[in-house]
Formats: structure tokens, sequence, C-alpha cells
């Protein structure tokens, strides 16, 4: 006959003259997430305009200014915060934007912690409009994260301690505009460097007059020969540059693999590596990936993309657009398990509207807080 343990056990304590005091097991303070309920999904937005520091130049163009829209999910009184950044070469606008949100219905969805499905029908509703769907995406994971009062490092299990120092961005200017722009950015360990005209060494020196810190160069496309290319990087080696983005044109493929065979830098792909199908497709001809947000759909999408890229042992730069403290927060939580971080859109714009990640000592620091780890200001 088959003894109960428990029972077995019981019975050779009393034997021996002790006495059991059985206490009830303690709940625990979980949220049942297999439950439905009455409780639904809120979606609310507004266009907002991002004010620059300086103008910014590129390769290609120029700005003041970066439109905006901001994005709120509330779910039994917790909001998320998400944001959508839209710099011209992702074809989006606010107007873009919000007519593509306004399609959107989450309250047919019980389940916010099921990402995986509101934010892939999300994505089958159009090809594009990615920071759009960025803007449900970080709302959507702050939302998560604040309903289970934890912040989305510790949620992926990453050590945010090693969350890595960011570079600061030089765009392409006269030389004493750039002279004080340097100036500026003292604080910071490395600076990012935007190239692609025909001032390229003056640019370099010019940073190199004021500060030797090291550099990354972005050209965003604006090489057009592979040659000038590889002669150009074994400059830029020269004067401490440590990888490249995006030299030549995205379409450049076979170009890129044979400068990226040649290059004396990790060449990194950029405008070539949008979103985690191109991963596969461009692997060979870069070194690595540039991962950003606003590129990708969001967080769900870029830490595939990160895991991805890792697996193909590919170098791996977290990076933004210009951006409040809202998406680059969100940002900054695949950040500790990134080779290099360009994550100082937030310091570009003098209106931000959020508080959350900052730079201490040229360093990410990500916030303690619940969800992307911001709050308003």
């Amino acid at each position: 006959m088959k003894t109960n343990r428990r029972s077995f056990f019981a019975k050779s304590l009393l034997a021996l003259g002790t006495t059991i005091v059985v206490q009830p097991a303690k709940a625990l303070p979980l949220f049942n997430i297999n439950t439905k309920t009455n409780k639904k999904l809120k979606l609310t937005y507004k266009p907002y305009t991002l004010e620059l520091q300086h103008t910014f130049t590129v390769a290609t163009m120029s700005r003041t200014t970066t439109p905006a829209v901001l994005t709120e999910i509330e779910y039994d009184g917790v909001v998320g915060y998400g944001e959508a950044s839209m710099p011209p070469y992702l074809g989006e606008s606010q107007e873009s934007v919000m007519a593509f949100l306004k399609r959107i219905d989450l309250s047919k969805y019980d389940n916010p912690f099921d990402l995986e499905t509101i934010l892939a029908d999300i994505d089958l509703l159009a090809f594009h409009n990615t920071s759009a769907k960025a803007s449900i995406d970080i709302a959507l994971h702050d939302l998560v994260g604040k309903l289970m009062g934890q912040p989305w490092y510790n949620i992926w299990g990453f050590d945010k301690n090693k969350a890595p120092i960011t570079t600061f961005t030089i765009g392409i200017d006269k030389a004493d505009v750039v002279r004080e722009k340097t100036k500026e950015a003292a604080g910071f360990k490395i600076l990012k460097v935007k190239l692609g005209k025909e001032n390229d060494k003056e640019m370099i020196e010019t940073i190199r007059s004021v500060t030797d810190v090291p550099l990354t160069a972005d050209p965003n496309q604006g090489w057009k020969d592979k040659f000038y290319a590889l002669d150009m990087i074994h400059w830029l080696k020269d004067k401490g540059v440590q990888y490249i983005e995006q030299p030549m044109a995205k379409e450049k493929y076979d170009d890129h693999a044979w400068l990226t065979e040649r290059s004396p830098l990790p060449i990194l792909a950029d405008e070539s590596c949008q979103r985690l199908n191109d991963i596969s497709k461009i692997k060979g001809a870069y070194n690595g990936i540039v991962i950003k947000l606003m590129k990708c759909t969001g967080m769900r999408e870029a830490h595939k993309m990160l895991t991805l890229a890792k697996a193909y042992n590919m170098k791996v730069l977290i990076g933004c657009m210009t951006e409040t403290s809202c998406a680059i927060s969100a940002a900054s939580h695949l950040s500790p398990m990134c080779d290099w971080a360009d994550l100082d859109g937030m310091l570009l714009i003098k209106n931000d509207l959020f508080r959350g990640t900052t730079v201490v000592d040229g360093k990410l620091t990500l916030s303690d807080l619940p969800g992307i780890g911001v709050k308003k200001v």
C-alpha cells in the first residue's frame, strides 16, 4: 500500500511531540494575463514638432526641425508613451502617420501582453509607415512594462550597467560652427561626424583642432566611388575614426562587399538595413548593422534584429533619429547587448517633453522606472 509522504512526515513529527502549524500559501501579486476583462486598450495621439539646437546638415539635406507624433496607450488607468519621428528619408509625415494610426482599433484586444499578435496585426495594415508602427510598439512596451512593474532591460535579462558610451553627432557645417559644436560636446568620449560632401577632410581636421577623442564617420550614402571610399577610410583610420556607417548608396551591394573586404575599419549598414529581413540579404557585404526603432517598427523587431545579427557574428550599433527622450529611452534598453550606441537624439533638440535615459560622463544611464523608463516633464 502506497504511503502518503506528507501524512507520514506529519505523523512522525506528532510522535515526537512536535506541533505542526500549516500556513496557507501566500498569494503572489500577479497580473492575470489570461483572464478576459471588460478593460480596453485606448489609443490617443497628437502631432509635435521637434526644434533642433542647430541646423542639422547631412550629405543630402539640411533641416532645423523634425516632425513627430506622440502616442499614448491607456489600459486600466495605466498609460504607455510612444513616439514617431520622421526625418525626410523615411518618407513619412505627421499627416501620413496620423492617417495610419486612425486605422488602428486597439479596443478589440483583451490582453495587452499579447505583443506578438497585436504588433504583427498592425504591421500588416500597410507595407511602410515604420515610424507610425514604432509609435504604437513603444507605447505598448511602455504600458506592459508598467503593468509588470519592470523596466524592459530587466524583462529581457540585460544588465543596464553594460550600457555603452554614446556618440554625439557633429553635423556638416562651416568650420567655425563645427568648432563650436565640438566644444559643446566636450563631455563626450566619442563623436560621430557627418560626411559625404566635398569638405570631408576639412570637417575632420576642424574637429581635430579642438579634440583628440575617438571619432566615427557617417557619409550617409554620400560617397559615389568605392576607390575613393577606400582611400578615405584609410585616411580616416589615421585620424582616429573607429567605424564607418553607410559610405555609399544603399543599392550598391557589390561595391560595399568589395569595400568591406578591403577596409581597415568596420563598415556598417544603415540605409541598407531597415528591417529584420534585410539582415540575411546584406550579410557578407557589411561588418555590422545599424538598428533604429523608426526604421524597423520598434522594440519588438529591434530585439529580433539584435539576436539575428549576433547569430551571424555581425556588429551592432543601436542608433536613432532626432527624437525625444521617449523613443531614445526605448532604444536604450537594447544598448547593453550592442557593440556601440548612437543615442544622442534627445540632446540635439531643445523642446524635449520627457525625461528618461540620460548621458552621464558620455555613458548611457538607464532609468529604473518601469516600462521604457520615462516620465513627462
